[in-house]
């Protein structure tokens, strides 16, 4: 069966990306095409930022991208995640996003729409960064006395926030596998001086600049040894065929919050 699939912000990297996997993937479909309002794509055939043909005009109305759609795949910003959220929730449709940036406020209203609709919600589709925060939860309950955790990561000159919803992402499974709480034990910067390291902190590193795809490393530094786990994303299609997979995977879902533990059975 092939899968229908709408794809939020086509006008962006991850977008062109998005919608070069759907084209290459047997198993899916193209079925709509958002973009900004304003987007000098509104209207042009979805392919045409690479010179293809798509047979699907780009829209910036929802309602119109949604019809006939079995999942919707958004990476775009948090503001326009939210009205992507009410569409799928009114017309039933499975939500699969990658956004990040999102405050708690706006995970609470993502997990509000849950409850009317599937919704796979990660800051990483990848599927080795997402075997790489398991096996950062193995790691942290096995060195969990006597070794330092450091998160280290860096991508484009172009990403808004920091750390990466990714980094993140690896922060909060390191402190479950440790019983800690992220928001208290978290260590964003450092300057000046600071004094000796608290054994109990988890210290974030960002970098930004040229094209960097996304890099990530947990560092769990002990005594005379360094262990180290390291994603490397040489391309966005590692991101793309993650979201496919996940959108395959939501259809016949009750409605709930899921993410990508679920969707590769890693829980």
């Amino acid at each position: 069966m092939t899968v229908r699939i709408a794809l939020a912000g086509v006008s962006g990297r991850m977008g062109r990306a998005l919608l070069e996997a759907v084209a290459a993937d047997a198993e899916c479909s193209l079925s709509g095409a958002l973009a900004r309002p304003g987007s000098p794509l509104v209207g042009q055939d979805a392919g045409a930022a690479w010179g293809a043909t798509s047979g699907v005009k780009v829209t910036d109305q929802p309602v119109v991208a949604l019809q006939g759609t079995q999942a919707l795949i958004d990476f775009t910003r948090p503001e326009a995640t939210f009205g992507y959220l009410e569409a799928c929730a009114a017309a039933g449709v499975p939500l699969v996003i990658g956004t990040t940036g999102f405050d708690d406020a706006g995970r609470a209203r993502i997990a509000a729409a849950a409850q009317r609709v599937p919704v796979v919600f990660a800051p990483n589709m990848s599927v080795g960064v997402n075997l790489l925060m398991k096996l950062s939860e193995v790691a942290a309950q096995v060195l969990q006395d006597g070794y330092d955790i450091e998160i280290i990561e860096a991508h484009h000159r172009h990403k808004v926030d920091a750390p990466s919803g990714t980094a993140l992402g690896l922060g909060q499974a390191v402190a479950r596998a440790l019983d800690r709480d992220l928001a208290r034990c978290a260590v964003y910067g450092r300057e000046g001086v600071t004094g000796e390291r608290a054994p109990e902190t988890i210290g974030f590193a960002t970098v930004r600049g040229g094209d960097i795809v996304g890099d990530h490393t947990v560092l769990f530094a002990g005594t005379g040894e360094r262990v180290e786990l390291t994603h490397k994303a040489s391309s966005r299609a590692t991101f793309a065929l993650g979201a496919l997979r996940a959108a395959k995977w939501v259809q016949g879902r009750e409605p709930g919050l899921y993410d990508m533990r679920d969707v590769l059975n890693l829980t």
